[in-house]
């Protein structure tokens, strides 16, 4: 996969859905010759993220305007700060704006949230990950985020990792049919891929073992008790991952139990933008 390649057509797309046929207001009453500059303000307090990626936007639109960065990606910023200065054609900066907003309140708000899972899991051994519940052509901009935030990406899509979930086991036919034919199909297409399945017991924990093969065990929507009883039967066997429904007051709860990694679906899908604006200098 070609992430720089689909990040640009995904700027090219939201460029086209919103400036259509041009930008009417900013042509109306802007001259094409002005020059200025605007400031990145931030106006409440997080981790930073998408500075490099607004870089890219306002030079896909306009290679002539120049960014003077002051705060870099991954960075605690407080209201008030100003985290980046552009200059050029007044004329793009304005096109660019909102993109640009777009992009950085969101991987923001992303790395924000993230970093505060991260700072719950010290102490223990347990990593966050994100999962694939991303907004439908962002998800590389919102893993990036994550990355940034100090969490760790799950797999990216479904062509880089097989993960057997609860379906994919029930169509299949079961826990073993299920491994079987991942491990054949992995031979077959001559692919290095690794194989994590999900299971929604002890019982299926146990098949799971018994069958082997695979690199990762999911946990999921396991009690925090069920999950201790998990980790003592693996006992380091494979990697664990609990899953489903786990929040910002029970991650720690799962993360003392020894699991390997705990996914948490909220990083992305129901994250609060950071809020910061574009203004004129």
């Amino acid at each position: 996969m070609d992430e720089k390649k689909l990040i640009s057509s995904l700027v090219d797309l939201a460029f086209a859905e919103d400036i259509g046929d041009g930008d009417h207001t900013t042509l109306s009453c802007i001259p094409i010759t002005e020059i200025g500059s605007s400031e990145l303000i931030i106006k409440e307090d997080g981790i930073l993220a998408g500075v490099e990626v607004a870089i890219g936007v306002f030079k896909k639109l306009d290679s002539d305007l120049k960014v003077e960065v002051f705060i870099n990606d991954g960075a605690h910023v407080k209201k008030g700060d100003v985290a980046f200065i552009v200059k050029g054609k007044v004329q793009s900066i304005l096109q660019a704006e909102r993109l640009v907003l777009n992009i950085m309140q969101r991987m923001s708000g992303i790395a924000t949230i993230t970093s505060m899972y991260v700072k719950e899991l010290e102490g223990t051994t347990a990593k966050v990950l994100d999962t694939r519940k991303t907004t439908p052509g962002m998800r590389l901009l919102e893993k990036q985020a994550v990355k940034i935030g100090g969490g760790v990406n799950h797999r990216i899509g479904l062509f880089d990792m097989i993960l057997l979930k609860d379906n994919h086991v029930d169509f299949a036919g079961g826990i073993e049919n299920a491994i079987l034919r991942a491990k054949q199909y992995l031979k077959d297409n001559n692919k290095d891929l690794k194989i994590e399945i999900e299971v929604r017991s002890l019982e299926e924990l146990n098949e799971a073992l018994r069958v082997g093969g695979v690199d990762r065990i999911m946990l999921d929507n396991f009690s925090i008790e069920k999950t201790k009883e998990a980790v003592q039967i693996v006992n380091g066997r494979v990697e664990l991952e609990s899953s489903g429904g786990i929040n910002f007051s029970t991650i720690r709860g799962y993360a003392l139990t020894g699991v390997d990694f705990i996914s948490v679906g909220a990083l992305t899908h129901s994250v609060m933008c950071l809020d910061m604006s574009l203004k004129a200098i």
